[in-house]
C-alpha cells in the first residue's frame, strides 16, 4: 500500500489518526518487504499480528499463504481490514485491546511467530507478557522504537540494561535489527524506529516453574539502581540465603544490579529458588 493509497483511504472514510494510539503506519514497500523476510514465512506458518492498521504489513502475510490472527482496537479499521481481506481463508480478525487479551488469554503460542509493527505506546509490555507467558512465541518480529529495540539487545555494564533486557532475553536471543527511517511512515514519527528478530531459545535457561521467581527477583534488583542489590534483595528473601547465594557465585555484595549479567541472574534464580 503506498503513501498515496494510505491518504486516499483514510480520506475516503473520514478516518483521522489517533497519536494516542501510535497509528504511524509504515508504507514503504522496501521496509515491509525487509520485516516480512525476518519472519523467514512460510504456508504451514501461525502469525499473530498486532494492530494491523490499514493492512499493508497483513497483505503480504497473507500472500505467504500462512495463516493470519489480527488483533485490532480500533474499529475504524476493523471494517477496512474486512473489506480487503475476509473472503481468504488464512485469515482471522479480532477486535481487541491486545495487551489485555494476552493478560487475559493463558494460550498456547509455541508454534506461531508475532510478526507485528506493534503501537509504540503498548510495544513493551506486550513483548513481555508473550515473553514471559507459559508457551512463547517461535519468534518475535517487532518494529519498535529505536530506544527500546537498544534496551532488549543491551548487556550488563550497557547503559540501556535493565528490565527489558533481561525479560526478554530470558527466552530469547536477539539476532539482528536494523533501523527504519521516519519518513517510511505516515504520519513520520517524532521518534526513531527499527525492527528486531528475537529467536526463542532451544533450551530453556530456566524452567517454567521459576520464570516468575526469576521476573520477581529482577524487578526488586531493579526497583532502586543507586542501591546496592544485596540490600533489595533481603526484603523478600531471608538475609543469610541471599549472601550465602551470592559468595557462591561471586557477586560483590555492594554489586548493582546493572553489574549482574543474564546468566548470574539465572543462577540466582535457581538458588533462590
Amino acid at each position: 500500500m503506498k503513501l498515496s493509497e494510505m491518504r486516499e483511504v483514510l480520506n475516503a472514510r473520514g478516518i483521522q489518526l489517533t497519536k494516542s494510539l501510535g497509528q504511524n503506519f509504515l508504507h514503504d514497500a522496501n521496509q515491509l518487504a525487509r520485516i516480512a523476510a525476518l519472519g523467514d514465512l512460510s504456508a504451514s506458518d501461525r502469525i499473530l499480528e498486532i494492530g494491523p492498521g490499514l493492512g499493508p504489513l497483513t497483505e503480504i502475510l497473507l500472500g505467504s499463504g500462512a495463516k493470519v490472527f489480527a488483533i485490532e482496537k480500533d474499529r475504524r479499521f476493523i471494517d477496512l481490514l474486512r473489506d480487503r481481506f475476509a473472503t481468504l481463508p488464512n485469515f482471522d480478525l479480532l477486535q481487541d485491546d491486545a495487551l489485555a487479551y494476552l493478560k487475559e488469554k493463558d494460550r498456547d503460542w509455541s508454534e506461531w511467530k508475532l510478526i507485528s509493527n506493534l503501537p509504540y505506546s503498548v510495544a513493551s509490555p506486550i513483548l513481555v507478557e508473550l515473553a514471559l507467558g507459559s508457551q512463547p512465541p517461535e519468534r518475535l518480529v517487532a518494529t519498535l522504537q529505536l530506544e527500546v529495540v537498544q534496551r532488549i539487545v543491551s548487556r550488563a555494564n550497557e547503559e540501556n540494561y535493565g528490565l527489558l533486557s533481561l525479560y526478554l532475553q530470558l527466552r530469547y536471543e536477539p539476532v539482528e535489527w536494523f533501523k527504519i527511517p521516519s519518513a517510511c511512515f505516515f504520519p513520520a514519527p517524532d521518534v526513531d524506529s527499527a525492527t528486531i528478530l528475537l529467536r526463542r531459545r532451544r533450551e530453556a535457561l530456566l524452567p517454567p516453574e521459576q520464570v516468575r521467581i526469576f521476573q520477581r527477583l529482577v524487578k526488586l534488583a531493579f526497583s532502586e539502581r543507586r542501591k546496592m542489590m544485596a540490600k533489595l534483595l533481603k526484603q523478600q528473601w531471608p538475609a543469610e540465603k541471599v549472601t550465602q547465594a551470592l559468595d557462591q557465585l561471586g557477586i560483590s555484595m555492594q554489586a548493582r544490579a546493572q553489574t549482574v549479567s543474564l546468566e548470574q541472574f539465572v543462577a540466582l534464580t535457581k538458588l533462590l529458588a
